[in-house]
């Protein structure tokens, strides 16, 4: 029987000592038929099932199932999972270098590439489809999409939107303590606005302007409000594994996995199950694995496991990625970088974040920071001492964001927030 005590120590078996971090990255981008410009249905010819048994015979992926239908890919640590509208999801190993990450995921995007070719199916790397109205995507045959939709139509007005027509970028970090992981989840909240920024490419739906310079992130802000956000309560003098642990058990559930099946849990409590008390399977408690389950289903701008996934920015470029990859990694794994990226943004408090959070998905660099800066300024702090923070031969990957904010016109777009 799981405990408020045993999820601690499940939490805290993910310290790692400095010469264990990793960086692992996630990808996703819009699978289409590159004759016609269309989504793809799942089954059908140059389908999503297709795509898969395609790639998993020519490459020799192992291929999972779920009643039978493919619906994800694995090998050698590397995952290809699909997103509720046939987005595709690269999920890279954990790696030790930036250069190993930029070998992988280049090594990946290559093969996958050349085994579609034939197939009349191309992809796009965007945080938001710019031109795709939700009637014109097909949902996939996975059971926890059908218990999400509903009840996402139930939370918000755009979970739907952020389901069918949204595609992200994240990086996953390590920590070595619970002080550790404190201090990174702060500096990630205070400073993925300025990455969200820098990468923010879904400016455009239907065809349409939107006036936002990062639509997707608005869309997260009208999603879920019980399971998004910044959580203002990582800035407390509390903040820790049991904190996080506390928030997590009063975010309803979605569903519990059984025999292969996912059972209707939307709306219960995970406090309840933990105590035998969950409707209709009183005296049946989870497991650890339902417990990561439900942890998978939080969607706040930073999530804790036995890592930090950072979880901001739009779809977009692999230079951009590499650049994301860097600049966390130049943050997270210098100890006296850290401390000097904390000191910039450590008066800034919980309602000063939550600003920001609020107004940088349609200012974008332009958005106001607490000093009467914008980000854009900010961005020209924080970069050089990411790059500082790195190895001289990993400084490079840095590169894209280093430009932008080096761009006289770039600097003009900011400061008009266009």
């Amino acid at each position: 029987m799981l405990t408020i005590q045993t999820l601690i120590d499940d939490m805290k078996a993910g310290c790692k000592p400095k010469d264990h971090w990793r960086i692992g990255v996630e990808h996703e981008r819009f699978a289409f038929r590159k004759s016609t410009g269309a989504s793809l249905s799942y089954d059908g010819v140059s389908g999503i099932r297709q795509l898969l048994e395609t790639f998993a015979a020519v490459q020799g992926w192992e291929i999972i199932r779920e009643n039978g239908l493919p619906i994800a890919l694995k090998k050698d640590g590397l995952n290809l999972t699909l997103e509720p509208g046939g987005q595709v999801e690269y999920s890279g190993s954990p790696l030790s270098s930036l250069t190993e990450i930029r070998e992988e995921m280049g090594s990946f995007y290559k093969a996958l590439d050349e085994t579609v070719s034939a197939l009349d199916i191309d992809f796009l790397a965007c945080g938001f489809h710019p031109v795709w109205k939700r009637k014109d995507i097909h949902w996939m045959p996975k059971g926890r999409y059908a218990l999400m939709r509903p009840y996402m139509e139930k939370t918000g007005t755009l979970g739907i939107d952020m389901m069918l027509r949204t595609c992200g970028t994240q990086v996953n970090l390590d920590f070595s303590s619970e002080e550790d992981m404190v201090q990174k989840f702060r500096v990630a909240l205070a400073l993925q606005p300025v990455i969200t920024a820098l990468m923010a490419n879904s400016r455009k739906k239907e065809g349409q302007d939107t006036g936002y310079a990062c639509y997707r992130s608005h869309i997260w802000t009208d999603t879920d409000p019980d399971r998004c956000g910044i959580l203002p309560f990582v800035f407390d003098h509390d903040m820790g594994f049991a904190r996080y642990i506390e928030y997590a058990l009063d975010v309803p559930m979605y569903f519990i996995h059984r025999e292969g099946r996912y059972i209707d849990m939307t709306g219960q409590s995970f406090r309840d199950f933990i105590a035998g008390k969950l409707p209709g399977y009183e005296g049946v408690f989870p497991t650890i694995e339902d417990w990561n389950d439900h942890l998978s289903t939080l969607f706040p701008e930073v999530r804790l496991k036995h890592y930090l996934e950072l979880r901001g920015p739009d779809s977009t470029a692999p230079e951009d990625v590499y650049a994301m990859a860097a600049f966390w990694s130049g943050i997270f794994y210098n100890e006296t970088v850290l401390a000097q990226a904390w000191a910039l943004v450590k008066d800034w408090g919980a309602i000063a974040h939550q600003a920001i959070r609020t107004e940088m998905p349609r200012a974008g660099l332009a958005t106001k920071t607490p000093d009467g800066r914008d980000l854009f300024a900010l961005a020209q702090e924080i970069l050089p001492l990411a790059k500082q923070g790195l190895a001289l031969q990993d400084q490079a990957f840095l590169k894209p964001f280093l430009e932008k904010v080096e761009s006289t016109e770039q600097a003009a777009r900011a400061l008009s927030g266009t």
